[in-house]
């Protein structure tokens, strides 16, 4: 009927400004259906149409201009705080950069992974959200989808690295003393390589970078896995070898560590004392590590959990105004890294109190409560934030 074909007029439109736009960029395997349309009448099941064809403006905002103000604040403070946190990480780890142990060096390179994403990536969306709609086109999109993707894949290999590594460190004492500085630096080529890799397969044909069904942000096409087998095959491999697999190998890590740990508590207290500064270390090291991750994935799993549903489950089942709360949330998870590793550092520190000199334990103290201060008032405000977010 009419609506029909204006349905598909609508589609042709969008892709001829597509192909204009950023011909041989993002190259959209789901248009590879829209040669099927004509036959549609004559097919018993409908072609389906993705959320970002369906309209005449796929980069306008499907939310009101109060959300997106907010929305946009919300990224603000975010970006802030990630981007002196994240600096702060990697300046002073910058000043001692050859006493370095081997997690230290994946935990800094998780603070690039953070800071990139907070310089690169977040004031493309700030603008947007503040624009009420995506104002950088379909390249932007396709830039702005392969950062996040990239920065994250690459902050949750790097988080599967550190859990093998104290693993090793903690549960096989044998491997975990044959592992060096340079292991470290060949681990984060192949992190970075393998962060590449997976970012770029869009680009090969085989996905998408698209807009996010609100409209202001850009993500990868979730919902070629109702077009096509082929679709299927990408988002399923995206999911098993960028989350299911590296979350497998951290919570199999960290299970073992505390089971280590709790069986080997008393062994420790007889060990001379050299031995048991060395131990308290490697728990500093673990704890900071546990907490990184169970922050990461409780960020970014409501994201997975959206995206996976709107991959394989009904089209257009997840509300416009439900979507957008899990992506303001996994992009809040480079913030608090650095809160983590300051707050770690403070309990270190007055461990270890009792054997420093009057004057030094007193600026510790100070400075512990200083820091504690400003994560109160920092946690407060990324609750009041989420709060305002959730009104209708």
């Amino acid at each position: 009927g009419g609506g029909q074909e204006g349905k598909h007029y609508v589609v042709a439109s969008v892709l001829k400004e597509v192909r204009m736009v950023s011909p041989g960029l993002c190259q959209d395997t789901s248009l590879d259906m829209s040669g099927m349309a004509s036959d549609h009448n004559n097919s018993s099941q409908e072609e389906y149409i993705p959320h970002y064809l369906q309209e005449e403006d796929p980069f306008a905002s499907k939310l009101s201009r109060e959300a997106d103000i907010i929305a946009g604040f919300y990224l603000t403070i975010i970006g802030i705080l990630s981007t002196l946190g994240n600096g702060y990480v990697i300046f002073m780890s910058s000043k001692r950069k050859k006493k370095l142990r081997p997690a230290e060096i994946m935990t800094v390179n998780l603070a690039v992974c953070d800071l990139g994403i907070s310089v690169v990536g977040k004031p493309f969306s700030i603008i947007s959200f503040f624009s009420h709609r995506w104002m950088f086109g379909w390249i932007g999109c396709c830039w702005y989808g392969w950062a996040g993707f990239f920065f994250g894949c690459g902050s949750l290999i790097t988080m599967t690295a550190v859990s093998l590594d104290r693993y090793l460190k903690i549960c096989h004492l044998s491997y975990g003393t044959w592992l060096k500085r340079h292991h470290a630096f060949i681990c984060l080529a192949i992190i970075w390589a393998y962060a590449t890799f997976w970012a770029t397969v869009p680009f090969a044909g085989v996905g998408n970078y698209t807009p996010e069904p609100f409209g202001t942000s850009c993500t990868l096409d979730w919902w070629l896995a109702q077009a096509s087998v082929a679709g299927q095959v990408f988002v399923l491999s995206i999911l098993f070898f960028c989350l299911l697999f590296p979350t497998a190998v951290i919570v199999f890590s960290y299970v073992k560590i505390i089971l280590k740990v709790k069986s080997s508590t008393k062994e420790v207290a007889h060990y001379d004392t050299r031995i048991q500064s060395s131990h308290i270390l490697e728990m500093k090291l673990t704890k900071v590590a546990m907490l990184i991750c169970a922050g990461f994935l409780l960020a970014w799993i409501p994201y997975a959990v959206v995206s996976v549903w709107s991959a394989f489950g009904r089209p257009d089942s997840v509300p416009i105004q439900v979507s957008v709360i899990p992506t303001l949330l996994a992009k809040s998870a480079a913030m608090y890294n650095p809160i983590i590793y300051q707050v770690i550092d403070c309990k270190f520190a007055c461990c270890r109190r009792g054997g420093l000199k009057a004057k030094s334990s007193l600026k510790r103290s100070r400075s512990s409560g200083e820091l504690l201060m400003s994560t109160t008032i920092i946690i407060t405000m990324f609750t009041r934030v989420l709060e305002l977010l959730r009104i209708p």
